[in-house]
């Protein structure tokens, strides 16, 4: 016999069991399956396609932060580019702030004269290190320099700022004028030379009438700060020259010897220019004295001094080529010619330190009768300093009493070859 079909449970709770006809129950349609539906699906695939705009947002802040970040390194290096410029500053130039700057003008001043490289980012640089309250003065800035370095220049007061100058003793005026320019950028060779010869600033050693600070200006070395010009650094070196007189007595000392103050520099001038080992100062100041003494006892043959320093110092005065043999020289007539013109030049012929106004002021005696010099003349008690020659190559000189003395000295000098 054949199976039966398989009983069937019921389906439909409300009708009895046995009222269900197997046979009449209808198949099942797995084709209307509602998962099958396409509407169904197809709000499945809606929903995976709704991620895709999010990863488009993600991707698209991620590309943006990169960028962000790349113009900002590049911003900051070209930020620091002109903080900080390549390559080794260079040398110092002069910058003046004015009494009416600001900031903004300085800045754009600075660029201008390449000192920075941009005045709008040295301004913003500025603001951010604190600021800056302009002082009027003279600065020394180095072009290409660090910002902060040249912040740093205009923060420190030009009275605070100093540069060191030397100008050694028997210095013209005209070199102190030279060495001070090659010392100090901003200060003009010629301004000083103008501010020393026209008569507005003063010396209370100058008689009237006298105009140059020749032999007015104390040889040293001097700090002069970021805020003096010409005019104030002749006034401190005329300053300590005073003071030097004043600790010398030169005044009262001068006096005794017939002399002005002035008058005494003249003479300390030409010792500076003529003495070249210490020892031999005092010596000429006796010659110098001797030869201006008998010039006062003799007035209608005066003993003319014949310094060869003061013929050299007319010379550049006026111009005369440097390259003339002195024996011409000596023959052209300037007011500096002590060959020519008898008593002291017009005016100092250098500034003299503080050893040769010593001398000036304490010249050496002449040398007494048992000196090799006296002892050749047929009266030693008559012997006296009145020549000189150089003897060395050291520079130190041979004195003598006498025209023959002096003539044999100077044979002796050209055969070593000095002369």
């Amino acid at each position: 016999m054949g199976r039966g079909r398989a009983p069937v449970k019921r389906l439909d709770p409300l009708l009895p069991e046995a009222q269900v006809d197997p046979d009449s129950r209808p198949a099942l349609d797995w084709s209307s399956d509602p998962w099958d539906a396409t509407d169904q699906t197809g709000a499945v695939e809606r929903l995976r396609q709704q991620t895709r705009p999010l990863k488009w947002v993600v991707w698209l802040s991620m590309v943006l932060v990169v960028i962000a970040i790349l113009i900002a390194g590049a911003v900051g290096w070209w930020y620091l580019g002109k903080i900080n410029p390549e390559g080794a500053p260079g040398d110092v130039q002069s910058f003046t702030v004015n009494a009416d700057d600001d900031l903004q003008s300085i800045a754009e001043r600075l660029a201008d004269d390449g000192l920075v490289s941009d005045a709008g980012v040295f301004v913003w640089y500025v603001e951010r290190e604190g600021g800056l309250e302009p002082t009027a003065g003279y600065y020394e800035i180095r072009p290409n320099d660090h910002m902060g370095n040249v912040l740093g220049r205009l923060r420190t007061p030009p009275g605070q700022t100093y540069t060191k100058v030397t100008f050694p003793e028997g210095f013209t005026v005209a070199k102190m004028a030279s060495r001070l320019e090659t010392s100090v950028d901003r200060l003009s060779a010629t301004e000083f030379l103008a501010a020393a010869s026209d008569g507005t600033i003063r010396s209370s050693f100058q008689p009237p009438g006298s105009t140059s600070l020749e032999g007015m200006l104390f040889p040293d070395t001097y700090q002069v700060s970021n805020a003096e010009g010409e005019g104030q650094v002749l006034e401190r070196m005329i300053a300590l020259m005073e003071r030097v007189g004043d600790q010398e007595d030169i005044v009262n000392r001068s006096a005794g010897f017939g002399l002005t103050p002035y008058e005494t520099l003249i003479v300390a001038s030409m010792i500076e220019r003529e003495a070249k080992v210490p020892g031999d100062r005092a010596k000429i100041a006796r010659v110098i004295y001797n030869r201006l003494g008998l010039s006062r006892l003799v007035p209608e043959n005066p003993f003319p001094l014949q310094i060869d320093a003061t013929v050299l110092y007319g010379r550049d005065l006026a111009g005369i080529d440097p390259e003339l043999p002195f024996s011409e020289l000596r023959q052209i007539d300037t007011p500096y010619n002590t060959y020519l013109h008898p008593g002291l030049p017009p005016t100092p012929i250098a500034n003299p330190g503080r050893a040769s106004i010593q001398a000036a002021l304490n010249p050496a005696p002449n040398p007494p009768a048992g000196d090799p010099i006296c002892a050749e003349l047929a009266d030693p008690t008559s012997c006296a300093y009145l020549y000189y020659v150089i003897a060395d190559e050291d520079g130190s000189h041979v004195f003598a009493s006498e025209p023959w003395q002096h003539e044999r000295n100077v044979e002796l000098a050209r055969q070593k070859g000095l002369l």
